[in-house]
């Protein structure tokens, strides 16, 4: 292989790689708050603010060292719908408005 078709499929590569790492930093909280309130994470006809609603009972996690895992576990249970993939815009975009929510609170205790 020429030095320059390996030169260009290096490129390639790279330009491939930039590409998927801003499409996932397209993440925003205006996508978060959408989807928190967005009845279409799952079946049953409930949003994330159908529980939290202005943050109830979110404040712990800004302690959890997965809060994506945490988001998940609540679109599984909570509204009977499928896991987002932790790296998607979608599910980032979710964990910074979840952030935002409990970021001025305190822990809740039990």
């Amino acid at each position: 292989m020429s030095t320059v078709k390996a030169l260009a499929l290096l490129v390639l590569a790279f330009l491939c790689t930039v590409g998927t790492v801003l499409a996932v930093s397209g993440a925003s909280l205006d996508r978060g708050k959408t989807l928190f309130n967005d009845t279409k994470l799952g079946t049953n006809g409930k949003a994330c603010a159908t529980c939290h609603a202005g943050g109830q009972n979110l404040p712990h996690l800004s302690e959890v060292d997965d809060v994506a895992g945490t988001i998940n576990g609540c679109i599984n249970g909570m509204l009977k719908g499928k896991s987002l993939d932790s790296s998607s815009v979608d599910m980032q975009s979710l964990v910074l408005y979840v952030k935002s929510l409990g970021a001025d609170k305190p822990a809740a205790t039990k």
